[in-house]
């Protein structure tokens, strides 16, 4: 089994601008692998806080979550 890093780390403060528009610091950009035209997630907790997720880090979960629900239909 692969051992998660729980390594924290902070990147310094951005500023939303009129549009809403942040910029991701250069450093969290190269730690994650963030390149132009990527897609980015935002998930939120009221009490905790926001985050957010390279959309290609979750696309091979959602492959397996998807396919452990695989029924046969008996269509075949």
């Amino acid at each position: 089994m692969k051992k998660r890093n729980r390594e924290r780390l902070f990147f310094g403060s951005t500023t939303v601008g009129d549009r809403g528009q942040i910029t991701i610091p250069k450093d969290a950009r190269e730690k994650f692998d963030i390149n132009p035209g990527d897609k980015i997630l935002v998930f939120g907790d009221l009490d905790r806080g926001m985050g957010l997720m390279k959309a290609s880090k979750l696309q091979g979960f959602a492959k397996k979550f998807f396919e452990s629900f695989d029924i046969d239909t008996g269509s075949d």
